[in-house]
């Protein structure tokens, strides 16, 4: 009977391949699906199954291969939410994948630094964050390609960690610094993850905050691992080196401690958070690695991540969801079987007994399969739940045992200090007692220094005279050698003459004896001078032997002074052996005084080196302070030029008037930056003064550009061409000149007087945009306003006394109908005067009260002055209303002599109507609702309108009786008279009709012209040629009166109908 065991070889490996290749075509449909699943452009949270997927996927194929096989399709350069997740979802393979998984990733480091070098040059928030994420993930994978031991997921017990460090300090050190490097990439990317939520005020319940802040729950598990390893890294640092060494290892562990601390605490308070994940709580304060007792005290900070027990549910996209038990092997047996039909055909021509009986075996294996893996998965559940709650039980006991640690070494640390107190105490008593001694003997000491310093001076003058008194006795030793000598050398004579007399007298007795008898007499002379001369040398022995006795006693004074100069001398070296150990001692005080002189200095030098670094460190963070001022500055300039781009901006309007005040303050703000920038170069430890200049100058310009940009929209063309680009120019130069403070080999060469030449060519467009008759100084206008009311006043006190001289005249030269008709045109001219001159002082107390009102603490002129547009638009209202009076008593003195037209005056009324309804209505602006005064003022406008419809009337009324009317007779014209006066008529029709079009014309190019002096906008000018309300004229705030307005155009008249001609014969 056929059965699996017999089919050949051949046909087995022909179904294992083909089983491995649906196995695989299977497994990488799956990865492909979670794949681009789990990697998406929506800015959503990566779903952990698709993630769990992808991690299995690297177990099964031992590596990332497949991953990153379709990884490198993806356009990350194109979407930077696909590049955030594109990161995410690779963190996670790194921490849980394969080890097999570092390798893999390793060959693609240089294109995950390509992607964050491209999106940091982009102004994108995601952008910012993959690029941060890019430099963490690259951080990542040297250090543990490095530091291999060490797994990616950084759960390494304290054991592996010492073997990584090994016993030499100096890789120590190194993998300390590169644990810093580590810790600073992770609070980086947390820190600018947070900034950007707390910047958009985005919720963590929403799915754009969750889609930022899902990768920071492997930045709190990496930070929590890696703090620990900094810990164990610097207690044995400071254990082999000494603390100087270390101080900045030291300060960059706090700076690092404080914003990993502030990192969990913030992803504490969020509740995306709360039920992913268990954030540890750091000690209040870092641990004090100058005590090594402080290592005892340390906890680990042990994160935990909670079993999620909801299940998830299938999403609607998921075309494949993951199945709970493997079903490969029932596929796997389908398969089996039509490889062998195929290769057979079935045996005995169907299914036998057997086949049914395995078939049933096979679908109750299957079961038992998946029960069995359902049961596994629930004991894994549990498992990893027991697990959890084993980690956190174990944490909590290892937090007891490290309490009671902590306890038995505080008290350990208190005995030892209540014993060193007590040492402490015991010594100090004993320096006490030594201390009083030693002021005793030091004291002891100063007198007899004092004696000794006395005794000094005292020898040094006996030396001094005895120094002298020698010389005295040196010089009496070479007198009396001098004597003795000049004696020795005189004996020395006498004996020579002793010998020489002797040897003469001799000679002499010889010769006596020879001329005895000649010479007697010669020789008793001879005797008695021999006689002579023996008393002469007996003189001589004795003055020798008195020369010899003195001899002797200057030899026995000489031996007694020399006696006494050798005591003196044996003295003096006594003296000078005291001298040299007083001398000694002085040079040991002196020794020491250098020596402490020397620590002196040392601790000074030491001191001025710490001043230097603080200075450095003040210069650096003043220098920071203004680089993020400027960056600020930069991203408040590049708003607005965004602002002059938005199509929403086009609507947005402004006057000449306001961007000429906002470029002079912005040129007032750059004259006080560069002040502030001299003051910065010359001192760079004070930025206070450019930081403040900066600020200001950013606001200010901004303004400017954003106004100016407004107020080109309502330019001409080439007006608003030239000042949208001097804008963008101001922009592109102030964003050089921020850029150049920004470097610190350019700040010295910054130069705003590009800034300052642009803002210059917009204050002098915005002059040229400026209304004509607009250009009064700021300060002059209290002064014209005042001026223009009491003009206007005077003007209508002169119209009413020019009507009363007018009414008087009338009376002495007309009579009858004329004089009736002068006498109520000029009466109602007066009423009309009157009623004007009602209207000013309403109008004047108006405008008092509202300045009483509005100035404050300002004075009349500065608030004219700050309301310019109004002042200006109140001096054109006045100046018009005095006008059309001054009109209107020329118009009645020309009707009244009948040198004028009717029409004048009529044309003078409705301009008196329009001017006041302007004045009141540039009174009105600033007054408040409820006043008194304005209810008062517009009673009296309204009393003038009537003033002015009486005129009118009058004027009517006194033309239609002075006025003759023709009658019109045709009885004696014939046929063709009448048809010739009828054409003449026609011609005259229509010479008046083009008359009066081209008048028309004239009169709308006349008001435009007036409209374009005046300023008024274009969408304000009346179209057509029809009458002008009393609005327009006050809108327009001109300082040249209104032209009077025309009535509405007539229509034209209508050809008579005349009967056909009769045709005679």
């Amino acid at each position: 009977m056929n059965s699996i065991r017999h089919v050949p070889s051949r046909v087995k490996s022909k179904r294992t391949e083909a089983n491995l290749g649906a196995e695989r075509d299977h497994f990488d449909k799956q990865q492909l699906s979670s794949i681009s699943k789990a990697i998406t452009s929506t800015e959503t949270p990566v779903k952990e199954k698709h993630a769990r997927r992808i991690i299995l996927g690297t177990h099964r194929e031992k590596g990332a291969f497949t991953f990153w096989s379709y990884a490198q399709g993806f356009p990350l350069h194109s979407s930077s939410i696909l590049s955030w997740k594109f990161c995410h979802v690779l963190h996670k393979i790194l921490r849980d994948g394969h080890r097999n998984v570092l390798q893999d990733c390793m060959r693609h480091h240089s294109s995950l630094v390509e992607v964050g070098k491209l999106w940091a040059h982009l102004h994108d928030k995601y952008g910012q964050l993959v690029t941060l994420y890019t430099k963490l993930l690259c951080t990542k994978l040297e250090f543990h390609m490095k530091h291999s031991e060490i797994p990616p997921n950084l759960e390494a017990s304290d054991e592996v960690l010492e073997r990584t460090a090994g016993s030499d300090i100096n890789n120590v050190f190194q993998l300390t610094v590169e644990v810093f490097d580590y810790m600073d990439t992770e609070l980086r990317l947390a820190e600018t993850v947070i900034r950007q939520l707390n910047t958009s005020i985005a919720i963590s319940t929403l799915t754009s905050g969750q889609c930022r802040l899902a990768p920071l729950i492997q930045v709190i598990q990496d930070s929590s691992h890696l703090y620990h390893f900094t810990v164990k890294l610097l207690f044995k640092l400071h254990a082999c080196l000494p603390a100087d060494t270390l101080q900045g290892h030291r300060d960059r562990f706090h700076e690092q401690f404080r914003s990993l601390k502030e990192f969990f605490n913030k992803a504490r308070d969020m509740l995306y958070f709360k039920r992913l994940i268990q954030i540890p709580r750091l000690p209040e304060s870092p641990p004090n690695f100058l005590h090594a007792a402080s290592l005892a005290r340390h906890v680990k900070p042990v994160v935990v991540i909670p079993d999620d027990d909801e299940s998830e549910q299938p999403d609607e996209d998921d075309d494949d969801p993951e199945p709970l038990i493997e079903v490969s092997n029932a596929s796997t047996s389908s398969i089996q079987m039509d490889i062998f039909d195929q290769a057979f055909g079935p045996p005995n021509g169907g299914f036998d007994d057997r086949d049914l009986q395995i078939d049933s075996l096979k679908s109750e294996l299957e079961l038992l399969r998946a029960e069995l893996e359902r049961v596994k998965s629930e004991a894994q559940r549990y498992i990893t739940q027991l697990k959890s709650q084993i980690n956190s039980l174990e944490a909590e006991l290892e937090e007891q045992r490290m309490l009671k640690q902590r306890a038995l070494v505080e008290n350990e640390q208190l005995r030892m200090e209540l014993e060193a107190t007590r040492r402490r105490n015991s010594e100090h008593e004993n320096l006490q007692t030594t201390f009083i001694e030693a002021e005793k003997k030091a004291q002891a000491t100063e007198q007899r220094y004092n004696k000794l310093k006395e005794k000094h001076t005292e020898l040094v003058s006996s030396h001094a005279e005895l120094l002298r008194k020698s010389a005295d006795t040196v010089k009496m030793l070479s007198v009396t050698q001098q004597t003795q000598e000049e004696v020795e050398r005189t004996k020395q004579q006498l004996s020579f003459e002793m010998d020489r007399i002797k040897q003469e007298a001799d000679m002499k007795l010889e010769e006596q004896k020879f001329e005895m008898e000649r010479l007697k007499r010669e020789l008793e002379e001879k005797m008695a001078e021999v006689m002579r001369i023996k008393s002469t040398l007996q003189s001589s022995e004795q003055t020798s032997e008195q020369m010899n006795s003195s001899m002797t006693a200057l030899q026995a004074e000489k031996e007694r002074l020399m006696r006494s100069v050798s005591e003196k001398e044996a003295e003096l070296s006594s003296l000078r052996q005291a001298a040299q150990v007083q001398q000694s001692s002085l040079q040991q005080e002196r020794e020491k005084s250098n020596r402490e002189l020397g620590e002196l200095q040392g601790k000074l030098k030491e001191k001025t080196n710490q001043e230097e670094q603080m200075k450095k460190k003040l210069l650096e963070e003043q220098f920071v302070l203004l680089q993020g001022t400027i960056t600020e500055a930069e991203n408040i300039i590049q708003d607005a030029v965004a602002k002059v781009d938005d199509p929403l901006h086009i609507r947005c309007t402004s006057s000449p008037d306001y961007l000429i005040s906002r470029a002079e303050a912005t040129l007032g703000s750059v004259d006080k930056m560069k002040k502030g920038h001299a003051d910065y170069l010359k001192n760079m430890a004070d930025a206070g003064g450019l930081l403040r200049a900066l600020t200001q100058f950013s606001h200010l310009a901004a303004d400017t550009i954003i106004n100016g940009s407004a107020t080109a929209h309502m330019a001409p063309t080439d007006h608003a061409d030239r000042l949208t680009e001097n804008c963008r120019g101001c922009a592109m130069q102030s964003l050089q000149y921020l850029n150049d403070l920004k470097s610190k080999a350019t700040i010295q060469k910054a130069d705003p007087v590009s800034i300052r030449i642009i803002l210059q060519k917009i204050l002098h467009l915005g002059q040229e945009l400026r209304p004509k008759g607009m250009d009064i100084r700021q300060e002059e206008l209290g002064d014209l306003v005042d001026k223009e009311m009491a003009a206007t006043s005077a003007a209508i006190e002169e119209a009413v006394r020019r009507i009363d001289e007018m009414m008087n005249q009338a009376r002495k030269d007309t009579s009858g109908v004329k004089l009736e008709v002068n006498e109520r045109i000029l009466y109602s001219c007066t009423d009309l005067m009157k009623a004007i001159r009602m209207l000013v002082i309403a109008s004047t107390d108006l405008q008092k009260e509202i300045v009483e009102s509005g100035k404050g603490a300002a004075t009349i002129k500065e608030f004219y002055a700050r309301n310019s547009r109004w002042t200006e638009g109140l001096i054109s209202a006045a100046k018009a209303v005095g006008w059309g009076a001054t009109e209107m008593v020329e118009s009645a003195d020309k009707v009244v002599l009948h040198t004028g037209k009717y029409e004048e005056l009529i044309v003078c009324s409705h301009e008196i109507a329009a001017s006041t309804a302007q004045l009141v209505a540039a009174s009105k602006v600033k007054a408040d609702r409820n006043s008194k005064k304005l209810t008062v003022l517009q009673q009296a406008s309204r009393h003038v309108n009537e003033m002015a419809a009486n005129v009118v009337a009058s004027t009517k009324t006194g033309q239609e009786h002075l006025e003759d009317k023709d009658t019109m007779d045709f009885s004696g014209m014939s046929l063709i008279k009448l048809r010739k006066e009828e054409m003449e008529s026609q011609v005259k029709v229509l010479e008046l009709e083009s008359q009066l079009e081209n008048e028309r014309l004239r009169l709308g190019e006349l008001r435009k012209k007036h409209y374009d002096l005046a300023g008024v906008p274009p969408e304000q000018v009346p179209q057509g040629n029809g009458e002008t309300s009393a609005l327009a004229h006050s809108v327009t705030m001109s300082p040249k009166p209104s032209k009077p307005a025309l009535m509405k155009k007539p229509s034209l008249a209508h050809k008579p109908n005349v009967p056909p001609k009769t045709m005679f014969k």
